[in-house]
């Protein structure tokens, strides 16, 4: 690896913190291409004895742009074709492009067929760095428990035909944390009800009596 790899950002579940940061060479943000892609076409791949197919991240609805700072959620199906139940526990992304996020593990069963996304996305790039608009194709790692990592180019589609009716991420996924503004700085916080009252000082006669 030289010093000008660039390395990825992995999300994993709550539990998996600590599984080690993928790392990619050469294949950062920029390696994003723009080039046609038919919604009927499936992305199909076979490695480590996990078959990954229909994947895709959903863009924006036809004509628009999936905005900076938004989210991208990811869908797949996945079948797990070895001899051992396995789990897909993260997902690595460039951080030049946004922050993968994995609401919990998915588990694959042996032989049987798990799609991802459905009926709620958990699997996404929040916190876009550009705004996408159908077309590209985004390099991934997909990080399996005991396949381990498999890479992929993913293509994002628009929300349109057999997928207009697809949820998006989840509207908290893209909510902006607030920043303090001169509007809110310098406001005193609310006062804490079980403190102790302050004294009131005495009233004072002008009058000197």
């Amino acid at each position: 690896m030289t010093r000008n790899s660039r390395h990825w950002a992995i999300a994993a579940a709550a539990f998996l913190a600590a599984a080690p940061v993928l790392a990619g060479c050469g294949a950062g943000f920029d390696a994003i291409t723009n080039k046609p892609y038919a919604p009927t076409e499936a992305l199909h791949v076979e490695a480590k004895g996990i078959s990954v197919s229909q994947a895709f991240f959903l863009g924006p609805d036809s004509g628009s742009k999936l905005a900076e700072g938004g989210a991208t959620p990811l869908y797949l199906s996945l079948v797990n074709t070895g001899k051992d139940a396995d789990q897909l526990v993260g997902l690595g992304v460039d951080p030049a492009l946004g922050t993968a996020k994995v609401v919990s593990p998915v588990n694959l069963p042996v032989q049987q067929r798990v799609n991802v996304g459905k009926p709620t996305p958990t699997i996404m790039i929040d916190g876009l760095k550009k705004a996408l608009s159908g077309g590209e194709s985004i390099p991934v790692q997909l990080q399996f428990a005991r396949a381990g990592v498999i890479s992929l180019a993913v293509p994002v589609i628009t929300r349109s035909r057999e997928f207009a009716d697809l949820p998006q991420a989840p509207a908290s996924a893209t909510s902006p944390t607030p920043s303090p503004s001169a509007s809110t700085t310098g406001v005193a916080a609310p006062a804490d009800p079980t403190a102790p009252a302050e004294p009131t000082p005495p009233a004072t006669d002008n009058h000197g009596h």
